[in-house]
């Protein structure tokens, strides 16, 4: 995981809610992500995670609250917000026919960068693409395309990258090549917002974990603080913490922490 430095928050969230008609969607959504660090927004399908993603990116307007990224308040200062991040959506926005390079090519003249072709060929080598820099991306693994999504969101070298359930839909190995994305990303300085409905992900890479569930933010802490919020379970006489899944489903309520703490105790120590 990342080194967090200490200094102003990154993204700072109070009090954020949005509705749809009738559907309450956040509830008064609270939360801080420091600085170069990677802070995972944990939530089940519908639990608001990308409109929470969507309100900070300037996308989308909350009903009531504050949100600021960077310093800057994402309802009057919205230009600013948007030259200081990037987004990354669950699907990658990449252009099959054009090679990768030509992809980050088109990405940095869209954005009026200098020197295009040197962005393109740096950040090829930044995620290990450079071999591939020249096929066309239809012929990219799931991983590969991913790398290339993310590449080209850094073009700007923004100081807060939003990834919105970045792994859905790759498999293993893909999903490994993505993590190791992320913790490059973090060790770079750079912030990550993350949602996930992953365990397992925001497991591996976050440096603090938020628990979302039914509009309201339940639990914010580190892997180990949440783990504390259940007491271990012994199993003969070895005592086992709880998984961050045992944890999860404790909090939102689906299964009782004295259920979960019990149903350990049939399982072999890890």
């Amino acid at each position: 995981m990342s080194a967090v430095a200490t200094a102003e928050p990154a993204i700072r969230v109070n009090g954020l809610e949005k509705s749809y008609k009738e559907l309450r969607v956040l509830r008064g959504v609270d939360f801080e992500v420091a600085p170069g660090s990677i802070f995972a927004l944990l939530g089940s399908n519908g639990a608001g995670k990308t409109t929470v993603v969507r309100i900070l990116a300037t996308l989308l307007r909350g009903d009531a609250g504050s949100c600021s990224v960077s310093g800057f308040d994402v309802v009057a200062q919205p230009d600013e917000v948007r030259e200081s991040i990037s987004l990354t959506g669950q699907f990658a926005a990449v252009d099959e026919i054009l090679t990768g390079r030509e992809n980050l090519v088109l990405i940095a003249r869209l954005r009026h960068q200098a020197d295009p072709e040197v962005i393109a060929d740096d950040l090829l080598t930044r995620f290990s693409l450079t071999e591939a820099g020249t096929r066309r991306v239809a012929t990219y693994s799931g991983g590969m395309r991913r790398r290339l999504d993310i590449a080209m969101s850094l073009i700007g070298d923004p100081g807060v990258v939003f990834l919105d359930e970045p792994t859905t839909g790759l498999d293993p190995q893909a999903r490994l090549e993505v993590w190791q994305t992320v913790k490059t990303l973090a060790g770079q300085g750079v912030t990550v917002l993350l949602t996930t409905q992953y365990l397992d992900e925001a497991e591996q890479l976050a440096d603090r974990i938020a628990i979302l569930h039914q509009g309201r933010i339940i639990a914010n802490g580190t892997l180990a603080e949440l783990k504390a919020l259940i007491p271990p379970a012994t199993v003969e006489y070895v005592e086992k913490q709880p998984s961050l899944e045992e944890v999860f489903l404790a909090i939102i309520g689906d299964t009782p922490a004295a259920e979960a703490s019990a149903a350990s105790t049939d399982k072999e120590p890890s």
